[in-house]
């Protein structure tokens, strides 16, 4: 029985037309759109999450600046907010006059620079959320025009052949509701990832945003806030150490 009713499906959409076979090879290419980025934003934020737990941990466990901002993976969020915030005060340091100084303030200098860092982060992270909640919005409404087509060639195949009842009615109409269910089964796993993803982006974006708060307060004082961890006092000195070695121009 399932093997009749998969049949008369294939055969409804060969069979209604070019609009339908139209219909469902756009939905098919929605299907395949949407699961290749959930698999890949699957991928790309598993690696993200763990690169940024290990990294945070190596930078706060490092003995000294020139070692925090060593790493076998310059792709790492941490690896590239840190580097952009240490050049950024190094910049201002080497080339900051009194006029510059007066416009923009180290603080403010090395702020901006991690705000732009963390908002290229935040584009990549976003990156293909768009076709999922376009999937997500559309698909429904094409698979419902093609059940629309579909139920006017059945109704218009029914009234040409004269016979108008209930078993030659029920069957046609029911075979065009398919593209109404193959479109809600592209668009619901596309909604639930986008939201997943969304979310997902927020806990990265906060995991940085407090990094770069930490490292902001150290560049541009000197000195940590509060402690990390007792374990990780004396390396946040050495860090320290190192960071007022860097203004004054000593090798770190």
């Amino acid at each position: 029985m399932d093997q009749v009713q998969e049949f008369n499906s294939l055969s409804f959409i060969i069979n209604a037309g070019p609009v339908a076979i139209v219909v469902a090879v756009i939905l098919l290419l929605m299907s395949v759109a949407s699961w290749y980025y959930i698999v890949t934003k699957t991928i790309q934020h598993l690696r993200i999450k763990a690169a940024i737990k290990r990294h945070t941990l190596d930078f706060w466990s490092a003995a000294n600046l020139q070692a925090a901002l060593k790493t076998e993976a310059p792709a790492s969020p941490i690896y590239q907010l840190a580097h952009s915030a240490v050049a950024a005060s190094q910049h201002h340091q080497s080339h900051a006059n009194n006029t510059l100084d007066s416009a923009c303030s180290h603080e403010e200098f090395v702020a901006r620079n991690m705000r732009r860092t963390l908002a290229h982060t935040n584009t990549e992270l976003e990156s293909g959320l768009s076709v999922l909640a376009s999937v997500g919005s559309v698909s429904p409404f094409v698979g419902l025009f093609g059940t629309v087509w579909g139920i006017y060639h059945a109704l218009a195949a029914i009234s040409l052949s004269g016979q108008a009842t209930l078993d030659k009615v029920a069957g046609p109409v029911g075979e065009a509701l398919i593209m109404t269910a193959i479109g809600l089964a592209v668009a619901i796993p596309a909604v639930l990832a986008y939201n997943a993803f969304v979310k997902a982006n927020r806990n990265i974006l906060n995991q940085l945003d407090h990094f770069a708060q930490d490292l902001h307060i150290l560049i541009t004082t000197g000195a940590m806030l509060t402690k990390k961890q007792n374990t990780k006092s004396q390396s946040t000195e050495n860090l320290n150490m190192a960071l007022e070695a860097n203004k004054r121009g000593m090798p770190v």
